[in-house]
């Protein structure tokens, strides 16, 4: 403990076992509980020293009285480790000033009190020799010809103030422990991701209904659609080898037709395992070409890390111990009760753990090797903490640029944990928020409670979730979940076939039917635009205003406001022009019915100073999905038709010196 205290530093991991996250070009907040014996004001600051060493000093500012706790902000705008610390001091000028204020006016030890005044403006002055504004208030301060309260005046003038906030009169400097915050790439924590599956791209049905399989080439010709949406980042399946062993058919049946292409996530067969392309889709020079074409459209590509095996995968007969044996001999499948999954052998990382790292680490390297930056990793909570933590840190080490989006829908605890060790990116509980009250929560949560390690991913469906809310909530539901996880984080993401509001489910169950894990599926996304039936010129504006607004690219921003309905949600995203490449401020406010059903009427009201506006001052807003333009202020009427507009999405048009 320093002569001053400084405790409880942020950002920081619970208990300190991993560095605290962020991406570049994420502006973060710092704070500190700083406090001293006595009434002497104090002066803090934030010392930030960047990957290349330059450190930078950002004064720091109290936030509730009473609770001792400093804040600032920082723009962390480039990857690698970024060190920090917080500086306390007793301000002597300030603690002198505020003293002198209540004693001279008073006639309390005046004389005293200018002396004191004006040894501390000596100390300035031999510290800045060269400042006119100091040496002018110190000849003055003890002038004899003056009043005691022009000596005081010329103390107590805003431009003293200003040189002394420059650089303050410290005594008891005192220094916290270092802190390092990881910064990595900035699509670790920002893009716009698209699923789909390339055997159905280019894929067609011959005459006596078996199908041919779409490649890498002719799914290659779907990149330039979804680039066209403004979507960053395509995410395939598993592109090995399927298993032919309790092969699943149509509706994840047990009795697959003869030419059913089975689940991709039943991985290996007789072509090779996790290390191998299935032979319908290509070759390896396939695969290259289609990352060579994405790349062109300014796309990367995120293949699927699935740590488990067909019955027919190589892994089975070479490493027998790598699986659970059943006391009847067979291997254990892998379950999810009530669900089964007959055609997948989960893998036992207790009997050969060593074995086992250094085959995942050679498969994830070879991948690499091919090009392939981003792993969209299958399951991890089904396979040991330590695992994890021990592959991302042996990637990241020597590949800082490769980045893991875990699929972890479980409990908090292992959720969080897999952020913790090092996933860049997690699945969350978004797709099962729907309502207001779970919705504020859901923000509160990513965006201030657990950013510091987690950055949500806001799928709006996958092939294994349509929720209830799409099922039953109409078009209106797909635009407002797509609304609410493009603005609310700066990562989101749809699977193929949204755009075309699928919604029919397999009855008892949140899987599409027909599901495009068992089959080949067929889509006419231009015939559905042209006739109007397609969401895709509404996904498109999203990822343009996404693009246009930096307030959408940050996590940590975002902050709810209130209506009067309980189906109106309302949060603004704002950042500060200090951060911005133009250096102006960006503020977004959006409104949701989040009730697909109905059209809502209320009042939404504001707290204007959270996007830097005085509360007495009215300011235009623009709808970025309508044009309308509207003159808001603290409170505002508000009308959401889900069947037509759901959503506002306003640009706030900040007043004239505001």
């Amino acid at each position: 403990m320093g002569r001053i205290p400084i405790r409880h530093l942020s950002p920081q991991q619970p208990q300190n076992l991993w560095p605290p996250k962020a991406f570049a070009g994420e502006v973060v907040p710092f704070a500190a509980t700083v406090f001293k014996d006595g009434h002497d004001v104090l002066g803090v600051d934030l010392l930030l020293t960047d990957p290349s060493g330059i450190r930078t000093k950002h004064p720091m500012v109290p936030g509730a009285p009473g609770t001792d706790r400093w804040h600032t902000e920082a723009l962390l705008d480039r990857d690698g480790a970024w060190e920090y610390r917080i500086q306390a001091y007793n301000d002597d000028w300030a603690t002198w000033l505020h003293n002198a204020r209540i004693k001279i006016p008073a006639g309390i030890d005046v004389a005293l009190m200018l002396s004191m005044g004006a040894d501390l403006l000596a100390r300035a002055v031999a510290a800045d020799p060269g400042s006119k504004v100091l040496k002018v208030a110190g000849t003055r301060i003890t002038s004899k010809k003056l009043t005691a309260e022009e000596r005081f005046a010329a103390a107590d003038d805003p431009l003293v103030a200003a040189a002394l906030d420059e650089q303050p009169l410290a005594s008891l400097v005192t220094l916290s422990e270092p802190l390092t915050v990881r910064v990595e790439r900035a699509r670790a924590g920002l893009g716009s991701w698209y699923e789909f599956f390339p055997r159905s791209e280019g894929a067609k049905r011959k005459k006596d209904g078996s199908w041919t399989s779409g490649t890498f080439r002719t799914a290659a010709r779907r990149i330039p659609a979804v680039a066209a949406m403004g979507f960053d980042v395509i995410y395939l399946p598993p592109i090995h080898p399927i298993g032919v062993a309790f092969r699943k058919g149509a509706n994840n049946t047990m009795s697959p037709a003869p030419g059913d292409p089975g689940s991709p996530w039943a991985i290996g067969a007789k072509e090779g395992g996790h290390d191998a392309i299935h032979p319908d889709l290509g070759t390896i020079t396939d695969f290259k070409f289609f990352l060579s074409t994405a790349k062109k459209n300014n796309i990367e590509v995120a293949i699927d890390l699935a740590l488990q095996c067909s019955p027919d995968h190589p892994w089975v007969t070479e490493h027998p111990e790598w699986f659970t044996t059943l006391p009847d001999g067979t291997i254990a499948y892998a379950e999810n009760p009530p669900k089964k999954y007959q055609d997948i052998y989960p893998i036992n990382f207790d009997n050969d753990p060593v074995g086992l790292r250094e085959e995942v680490l050679r498969i994830v390297k070879y991948w690499i090797g091919v090009g392939v930056k981003i792993f969209r990793v299958d399951n991890p909570h089904t396979k040991p903490l330590a695992f994890w933590e021990w592959l991302l840190h042996e990637i990241n080490t020597e590949f800082p640029e490769i980045v893991f989006l875990a699929e972890a829908f479980t409990r908090p605890a292992m959720l969080h944990s897999l952020a913790q060790v090092g996933f860049q990116q997690s699945y969350t509980y978004f797709t099962w928020r729907n309502t207001k009250t779970e919705l504020e929560e859901f923000f509160t949560s990513i965006s201030k409670l657990h950013a510091d390690f987690l950055r949500p991913n806001l799928f709006v469906n996958t092939p294994d979730i349509l929720t209830e809310y799409l099922q039953f909530g109409g078009p209106a539901a797909f635009k407002i979940r797509a609304a609410l996880a493009a603005t609310a984080a700066p990562t989101w993401g749809v699977y193929a076939g949204y755009e075309l509001f699928e919604n029919v489910a397999r009855t008892g169950s949140e899987e599409n039917v027909d599901n495009e894990k068992y089959e080949y599926k067929q889509r006419d996304f231009a015939k559905a635009e042209a006739l109007g039936r397609s969401l895709a010129p509404f996904l498109t504006r999203l990822n343009e205003i996404r693009a246009e607004h930096p307030a959408l690219r940050q996590l940590r921003n975002l902050d709810l406001h209130w209506s009067d309905d309980d189906s109106i949600l309302v949060y603004s995203k704002f950042i500060d022009g200090r951060f911005t490449a133009d250096g102006r401020s960006d503020a977004i406010l959006v409104i949701a019915n989040v009730d697909p059903h109905s059209v809502r009427e209320t009042t939404v009201h504001l707290d204007p100073t959270r996007f830097g506006i005085d509360p007495a001052t009215p300011f235009e807003v623009t709808d970025l999905l309508t044009n309308q333009k509207f003159t808001w202020g603290l409170n505002n009427y508000v009308r959401l038709d889900a069947f037509t507009d759901p959503v506002h999405i306003l640009r706030v048009e900040f007043p004239k010196g505001s």
